[in-house]
């Protein structure tokens, strides 16, 4: 059984993974928390003894500052704190680097996001065949576990396509994945998680897999209004995502899409920010002569996605729609989730955004902790049974809820 927990990263969505182990550390043992900047480690400790969330008080709570691009540090970091399971929630340009330390000292690895290169946008697909699967032999070699995209989306979606194989359905046709959030942060423009990362996402083309092929589109090209549980009829643009370059290649179906929920002031804003260059990820030179990244100014300009949590209202839904076929007939489910931004901030100081994507990487560590998940290889989450990961989810406070119908019947399964 492994234990002993080695966060890295201090962001919003670490804060929900820190509270979260921190419920389970009877389980997972002591919690060290890292990052570049150590005050924004013990604020996150901080908030955990705030909220009483520490469920053992015997076990250790504790920072450390480290740079993880700095692969051997890193490795040494691990060995240090007699770290067992590596839960990576800082940038996604660190990946690589975090998975390399896993893999000197033995380490499982977990991450919520695909790894991106700082000077690449919307590489060629499938993404995880340009880094993370270039290690799926090291890993196998050496028998780390290491668990891909643990996250919400990526992640619990990810479970949810393998849920809907293993219970639902014989054949599937298509996957819609839908991710939309009808809250309120009351700023006048804000990102829910890094600016950086959110804006790379739908600054090239969109790459989507239908009729089993790779598809080119341009962003926000195509919309739809779906009507969802709980929070009603939202407007959704197809996008692409990480989690369609590890579906296409594990799940049977002909289309798997992924759709996003935009307001109007949103298209609007980011369409001025494109248009005139300064969601750019190339450096430029001012009349200074200072050389300026205007992405990142971009980013440093806007308020901490963390910041957002306190005064948040309203609710998120994220599911898939998937169709197929069940014993010869047309079966459709929506498998989805939904979470509330007050709820959410009374338990752990968090927003839903960052309380989707933190839970599930606190699941994935206890998984491994108890055996359930310990594989000792390379996955992505719909490669492992996901019924004890959705078991795990409802009692650690995301929920699934199932909408069927099959031949013009419907009913809901809670």
């Amino acid at each position: 059984m492994k234990n002993n927990i080695l966060i890295i990263g201090a962001g919003g969505v670490a804060n929900v993974v820190a509270h979260k182990c921190a419920q389970y550390n009877d389980v997972l043992g002591d919690i060290c928390i890292a990052s570049r900047t150590s005050s924004k480690c013990d604020a996150i400790i901080d908030s955990v003894h705030r909220k009483n969330n520490l469920k053992d008080s015997s076990k250790a709570l504790y920072s450390r500052q480290i740079d993880a691009m700095d692969i051997d540090a890193t490795a040494k970091l691990i060995e240090d704190t007699h770290s067992e399971i590596v839960i990576n929630v800082g940038s996604p340009f660190i990946n690589m680097s975090v998975l390399q330390a896993c893999l000197k000292t033995g380490a499982a690895y977990i991450d919520t996001a695909i790894h991106e290169d700082p000077d690449k946008i919307c590489e060629n697909p499938p993404w995880y065949a340009n880094y993370e699967w270039k290690y799926l032999d090291a890993c196998k070699k050496t028998g780390l576990t290491a668990i891909l995209g643990a996250g919400f989306d990526p992640g619990v979606v990810n479970a949810y396509c393998a849920y809907a194989v293993k219970h639902y359905f014989d054949t599937i046709d298509s996957i819609d994945i839908m991710d939309v959030n009808a809250g309120d942060h009351g700023k006048y423009f804000a990102t829910n998680f890094d600016p950086e990362i959110n804006f790379r996402e739908f600054t090239g083309q969109v790459w989507t897999w239908i009729e089993g092929k790779w598809v080119s589109k341009a962003v926000h090209s195509e919309k739809q209004n779906f009507i969802f549980p709980v929070v009603g009829e939202q407007t959704i643009y197809l996008t692409g995502h990480d989690e369609l370059h590890s579906l296409s290649k594990n799940i049977k179906a002909d289309t798997i899409r992924f759709w996003m929920g935009f307001g109007d002031h949103y298209i609007n804003c980011f369409n001025v920010l494109k248009n005139i260059g300064l969601l750019s990820e190339q450096p430029v030179t001012t009349a200074e002569g200072l050389e300026v990244v205007p992405l990142k100014v971009v980013k440093a300009c806007l308020p901490d996605p963390a910041s957002l949590a306190e005064n948040y209202t309203g609710k998120t839904c994220i599911g898939n729609l998937v169709k197929g076929k069940k014993n010869g007939k047309e079966k459709e489910i929506f498998i989805y989730n939904t979470c509330d931004h007050k709820a959410c901030y009374e338990e752990v100081e968090s927003q839903a955004i960052s309380y989707t994507a933190g839970v599930p990487a606190a699941a994935t560590a206890i998984l491994i902790a108890n055996e359930s998940w310990d594989v000792k290889h390379m996955v992505n989450v719909e490669e492992l049974d996901p019924d004890p990961f959705i078991e795990l989810l409802d009692k650690m406070g995301l929920s699934t809820e199932v909408t069927q119908s099959s031949s013009g019947e419907e009913k809901r399964e809670d």
